[in-house]
């Protein structure tokens, strides 16, 4: 009796590929708020815990929005900025502008790929997202 054929293995879909992508795309977000909090030095446990919380709505996010992927950088920097405000204060403080009105760099583009910090006031590029450590 010969073997039968059974053709190519089958794929598992695009879901497996598509779910490493963001896991792939989550883990690099979270690492590089980790080195922009860590070149602040402030990196304290209660504010890992923000970065945490943005990552996993993030990745329900994304799952709503799979297209949504190449921005999740850019945007778990700005929710992570958004509750520092709110509970601790600005972050990171521009290093462009100094003087008697202290404010926070703004991630460009607000919804894109390759996000940086950037002075609003003086549209100075500071440093792209995860790389503040020789700038701060």
């Amino acid at each position: 009796m010969e073997p039968k054929e059974t053709g190519p293995e089958p794929d598992p879909g695009d879901g497996g590929r598509q779910q490493d992508v963001l896991e792939r795309a989550l883990h690099a977000a979270r690492a590089l708020i980790l080195a922009d909090l860590e070149a602040g030095d402030v990196a304290r446990a209660d504010i890992v815990s923000l970065v945490e919380e943005s990552v996993s709505h993030r990745r329900w996010w994304v799952g709503q929005w799979p297209e949504g992927v190449a921005f999740v950088e850019g945007l778990v920097a700005q929710d992570v900025q958004d509750a520092l405000l709110e509970r601790y204060g600005r972050w990171p403080v521009c290093p462009v502008c100094v003087g008697a009105d202290p404010h926070a760099l703004d991630v460009e583009p607000e919804l894109g790929e390759e996000p940086h910090w950037v002075c609003g006031k003086t549209s100075t590029v500071v440093a792209r997202v995860g790389s503040l450590s020789g700038r701060l």
